[in-house]
């Protein structure tokens, strides 16, 4: 077999969160999904406030969605050929790259009696142009169409990265929204959003800031405040924390008009708002254990909160007697676990396998989602899917 026909052996997931602020990339081995390298690029500053922006109704969205979209795809595969570069990848090594793209809008329940849609944006066609490489894209689509919420997908690619647990197993990604995945020793899962993540607390960093910093480093600040106990109150009172799941959100629900109520409250100090905010978070994800059908008995941290040392202090606090500790005890920095599991899912796309879990996302039935932009690596691409195939059909 010459060079110009070896066999890929890895995948690329990208992957970029409702907080809009990096992009991360993880390597990943086409057969035992290994993590073999994973890096995290700054979102670059013009392309987020395009995000934030486009994130809220406005005016001018049509011209300004298409060019974000490419703008963003280039953005995706220039973060995807430094990986490379930097690792000394080739790119005849990689299969796929998987990408999840930047959330504009998620609206799972319409507007106004409408359909159902979400929105993802990172051009597809850019990022397959730019590198060479077959990209999969817009995951979320089809589980809608099959009546889903479209979220959270992580829990079928948990179920894979986690699946040696032990006893009743919450897996917790606290990005900009957080996001449950529980895994029970019969085999069944449940997973859910529970909520705000990191959005809130970074929304008032920077707003508290006057822009200087785009999150509050280790809960430094929150860890120097007091919790108002009404204010508190106040956000709990969210009909989405009460609601039953399936249930998924994003930036539309936990957005400017909470962050307001927040700095609008009366008589609290900077470190105050931040505290409280914090404890948000913390006891929106606690008050989600009463839809789960066991308590947990350890959890597993993973999301940027998982560097937020003040919010893991609390999670630890608000949880016991259960174990709280980071992905990284299973091997697995907490920083990498969604991009590693778009790269498993667009595995899965690419053999035509179901990658949902209608039990979580309430569609009616598992999709295979995904769509699929050939790169100049089409044709391996196909032939590692016939390949795959057959090794399966033969065991």
């Amino acid at each position: 077999m010459t060079s110009q026909s070896r066999t890929p052996k890895y995948l690329i997931g990208i992957m970029s969160g409702t907080s809009c602020d990096a992009i991360d990339v993880a390597v990943v081995h086409a057969g035992n999904h290994q993590l073999v390298h994973f890096s995290e690029y700054p979102m670059p500053a013009e392309l987020r406030e395009s995000c934030l922006r486009l994130a809220a109704p406005g005016l001018n969205e049509i011209d300004a969605l298409g060019n974000l979209d490419r703008a963003l795809g280039m953005a995706f595969a220039a973060s995807a050929l430094s990986m490379l570069q930097e690792n000394h990848i080739s790119k005849q090594d990689i299969l796929m790259i998987a990408n999840h793209g930047q959330t504009i809008r998620h609206r799972p329940n319409g507007i106004a009696g409408g359909h159902p849609f979400t929105l993802q944006l990172g051009c597809a066609a850019s990022l397959a142009e730019l590198t060479g490489i077959t990209v999969v894209s817009d995951f979320r689509s089809r589980d809608i169409a099959a009546g889903g919420e479209g979220a959270p997908l992580v829990p079928f690619a948990h179920q894979q990265l986690f699946s040696k647990h032990n006893g009743a197993t919450a897996i917790l990604n606290i990005g900009g929204i957080a996001n449950i995945t529980m895994l029970y020793d019969d085999g069944s899962t449940q997973g859910f959003d529970t909520g705000p993540g990191n959005m809130l607390m970074d929304a008032l960093a920077l707003q508290l800031s006057d822009g200087r910093y785009g999150y509050d480093k280790d809960g430094g600040l929150a860890a120097t405040g007091t919790v108002c106990q009404a204010l508190l109150k106040a956000l709990l009172s969210h009909r989405f924390i009460k609601q039953q799941p399936p249930k998924s959100t994003g930036r539309e629900t936990f957005g400017e008009a909470v962050l307001d109520r927040i700095l609008a409250w009366p008589a609290l100090s900077d470190a105050d708002r931040m505290a409280t905010t914090c404890m948000f978070t913390v006891q929106s994800i606690v008050e989600q254990i009463s839809f789960l059908k066991e308590v947990p008995k350890h959890w597993l941290i993973c999301g940027g909160g998982a560097f937020n040392s003040h919010l893991m202090q609390s999670l630890a606090l608000a949880l016991a007697p259960a174990k709280v500790c980071t992905s990284l005890q299973y091997g697995i920095p907490a920083e990498a676990v969604e991009a590693i599991s778009f790269a498993l899912l667009g595995k899965q796309t690419l053999l035509g396998k179901h990658n949902t879990l209608n039990e979580v996302t309430g569609a009616r039935h598992p999709v295979c989602a995904g769509q699929i932009t050939p790169g100049n690596n089409w044709r391996q691409v196909t032939q590692w899917v016939y390949d795959t195939i057959s090794s399966c059909d033969n065991t």
